[in-house]
């Protein structure tokens, strides 16, 4: 273990990987590597960062004149740059070197103001100013470098390549801390003390107890015994951190509570998140809690390390150049969205500020034919065998790619006579430049697609975890691509560009379909990328040769998902005659089950509904045919009996009952006493803050009381003795199996009276 003040000298070198980067004073930009010999080194590099302003020549003329004597402004000349991504051509602007990046929102609404919000248009003004360092100096998070001080300056020798795909890492140390609070209420609140504090590190767990100001010194002397890299949270951001920071407050410790590298303590003020609105729904991100010189991770406001690990956080941070915290807690949007400013950067094509493109002009007729998404085939309700299910590789992204689709890029203005046209709509691509948008995809589809192909070759079970995370994290960013195209405040996205997309998708799925059907398939469903063909007898040879003369049609790849040994296509609970387009549930002939749309897929089912609904299926998964299916069907009825006992006869958990809910507006502005409403409010009567886009967990108590706040408790309110719904409950367990088993017949009250046949102890009101 490295002594403390090893980590805070500045050698003149270092040989090792980039583990965080920030602004730490007025052009002053701290970089904290870890080498390789085991230290961890702190450089600081000289780094003016510098906002662009286009006009006319005049114009700009005379700012120069009422800048030149600014406090923000430490120098100005004229550069040639791409001022406006939609022209192929660059054009004078005027380079502002400023004097503070802190000073640049301020002095940026001003120059508005001085040109009336129409004479200037200003460019890498918002660019978060530790990315753009990595852009300047071409370097990213964990990259392996040989750095050296020269000066004011700090140079780069990069050994790692973001196109890498079996890169190095250091051996990266973490540590886990836990605070168990004093509850003096059922309510945590920040005037209770601290019971115990938690570390955990390689293993070994550290239990702080004790006199309060004690903890919080031993947890300062604990992290820097131990010097982690990355400190792991369960609410850092939101509870834990501004939490501790308190009670040093309290303790009269706060100037000594330090757990980044530097020498600068944890703030006490609580803060707020914000609630934003992205695809349809409402989130709320918790405020982010800073380490210097470390990385703190919230695993509860995270969705990159939730959903692909802390490889595929790496992975992300280094392919799109967001710094490591940044990148744990920041939407995927901008992470992707980073990736393409650093293509721009390196291009010479200057960020806009505010997003000035709009969507071009269209009659009815013309929005009535380019306004569509995907193509669908209705699936066709009930059991079906012999079905393959094959889909595209990362279909929209390839079709950016291969069709070199970008906002200026479709319908531009020097190739009217391109020969590259968009199906359906006629709408012309560029043949003479290569859009952002490509360029971006061309180095994130590489990667998964090597990362696809590793997984299969590799026969080391630890390596295809970390494989698969790595191409999981990717497929996310490339999920991503395809929705900013359209979204009114990407960078580099117009509307036209995100209709093009769906034409050419549609046009591929039309084609492929009918392909199929002169391979003798019969197409049972399909949804914009993906089809569920069927043949009776069909060999893989066949479908092989088919996603292979697809592949050649399309210039798509087409995978097999896999041969099902049976699938079930379900109708809508409100029409039963009308198909969904995903509500199936199915067994492929390996045995591994696949489901959308059902109870056992949704986040707000109760964890109880899950298990049996999935029970279920497991006692079905066996069959090989319809009749054998059906033969299964009483047995399937007795895992509802087992579950429905478990309800009545109270051997159940708070846990096993919660149903989970997004808010998506403030507890107040619900109109309708809504479940997850009611328990909002109860949460602010008990003094929790409660924003919308937060999940509310909650049991059902009494469905039918008369009192509205009666009828659910909120999790955290929650007293020693249970009480539930178990008639609510058992509707719930019975209309799941409705789901699975309705378009055979069965509706919840058949099943309720097959599966408590023989339990007459069971009586139900």
């Amino acid at each position: 273990m490295n002594d403390w003040k090893n980590s805070f000298g500045s050698p003149k070198t270092a040989r090792g990987w980039i583990l965080d980067v920030y602004p730490s004073g007025p052009n002053q930009i701290t970089v904290w590597i870890i080498d390789e010999n085991g230290d961890r080194v702190k450089l600081v590099d000289k780094y003016v960062h510098k906002i662009y302003v286009a006009g006319s020549m005049e114009d700009l003329e005379e700012l120069t004149r009422r800048i030149s004597r600014s406090e923000s402004v430490a120098a100005y000349r004229f550069v040639e740059k791409y001022a406006d991504f939609m022209e192929a051509s660059k054009k004078k602007v005027l380079e502002i070197d400023m004097t503070d990046y802190g000073r640049t929102p301020h002095f940026a609404r001003k120059l508005l103001r001085l040109g009336g919000y129409e004479r200037y248009q200003l460019y890498n003004v918002d660019v978060p100013i530790a990315q753009a360092y990595l852009y300047e100096r071409d370097i990213f998070p964990l990259a392996k470098v040989y750095a050296y001080e020269k000066g004011e300056q700090v140079i780069y020798e990069l050994l790692d390549s973001v196109d890498s795909c079996r890169y190095e890492l250091p051996p990266i140390r973490s540590m886990w801390l836990k605070v168990d609070v004093k509850k003096e209420t059922p309510v945590v609140s920040f005037q209770d003390k601290i019971r115990s504090v938690t570390l955990r590190c390689d293993g070994q767990s550290l239990t702080l107890e004790g006199d309060e100001g004690d903890i919080i010194l031993r947890i300062v002397e604990e992290v820097r015994r131990i010097d982690p890299d990355i400190i792991f949270t369960e609410g850092g951001d939101s509870f834990v951190f501004p939490y501790l920071a308190h009670r040093a407050f309290v303790n009269g410790l706060l100037n000594q509570f330090i757990l980044s590298r530097e020498e600068i303590p944890l703030k006490a003020k609580k803060g707020r998140g914000r609630s934003y609105f992205s695809y349809g729904r409402v989130y709320y991100k918790a405020p982010l809690r800073r380490l210097y010189g470390r990385v703190h991770i919230d695993v509860n406001n995270t969705f990159i390390y939730a959903a692909s690990g802390l490889e595929g956080l790496i992975e992300v941070s280094r392919t799109c150049r967001v710094p490591l915290h940044r990148a744990a807690r920041t939407s995927i949007g901008s992470i992707m969205t980073s990736l393409q400013l650093y293509t721009a950067w390196k291009d010479e094509i200057l960020i806009p500020w505010k997003k000035r493109e709009p969507e071009s002009f269209k009659t009815g007729w013309e929005l009535l034919v380019a306004d569509r998404g995907g193509f669908i085939f209705e699936p066709k309700l009930g059991f079906h065998t012999d079905v393959v299910e094959v889909d595209f590789t990362s279909m929209f992204p390839m079709l950016m790619l291969t069709r070199n689709i970008s906002a200026e890029t479709v319908l531009c203005k020097c190739c009217p006579d391109s020969r590259l046209r968009v199906p359906e709509l006629g709408y012309h691509i560029c043949e003479k430049r290569r859009g952002i948008v490509p360029k971006t995809l061309d180095l994130l589809l590489r990667k998964r697609l090597e990362y696809k192909r590793m997984i299969k070759e590799t026969s080391d079970l630890n390596l295809e975890k970390i494989f698969d995370m790595r191409q999981s994290a990717l497929k996310w960013i490339l999920v991503t691509c395809f929705g900013y195209l359209g979204y009114r405040n990407a960078r580099f996205g117009k509307v036209d560009a995100h209709i093009a997309v769906c034409a050419f998708a549609r046009d591929a799925l039309l084609k492929t379909a009918r392909l199929a059907e002169e391979h003798g398939f019969e197409v049972v469903h399909g949804i914009v990328d993906s089809l569920w063909i069927k043949k009776p007898g069909v060999n893989p040879r066949e479908v092989v040769d088919f996603c292979r003369e697809t592949e050649r049609m399309v210039n798509v790849p087409l995978n097999v998902e896999g041969k099902y040994r049976w699938i079930v296509f379900l109708p809508s609970k409100i029409h039963p005659e009308t198909p969904v387009l995903n509500r199936y549930y199915g067994v492929f002939e390996d045995g591994q089950i696949k489901m959308r749309g059902i109870e056992a897929r949704r986040s707000d089912t109760p964890r109880i509904i899950k298990q049996a609904q999935l029970e279920m299926i497991e006692s079905l998964s066996t069959a090989k045919n319809f009749e054998e299916f059906l033969k299964r069907i009483p047995e399937s009825l007795k895992v509802i009996t087992k579950y429905a006992e478990k309800i009545l006869e109270g051997k159940v958990t708070a846990e096993d009952l919660l149903i989970t809910k997004r808010l998506s507006k403030h507890p107040q502005e619900y109109t309708h006493d809504v479940f997850q409403a009611i328990a909002a409010k109860q949460l602010m009567a008990a003094g929790f803050d409660v924003y919308p886009g937060q999940t509310i967990q909650y049991i059902i108590a009494d469905e039918d009381n008369k009192s509205p706040y009666n009828r659910v408790k909120a999790f955290p309110l929650i007293g020693s003795k249970l009480k539930y719904d178990a008639q609510k409950y058992l509707m719930l367990l019975f209309e799941a199996g409705e789901t699975l088993l309705g378009v055979l017949g069965y509706n919840s009250i058949t099943i309720r009276d097959l599966s408590l046949r023989h339990e007459k102890q069971l009586v139900l009101s």
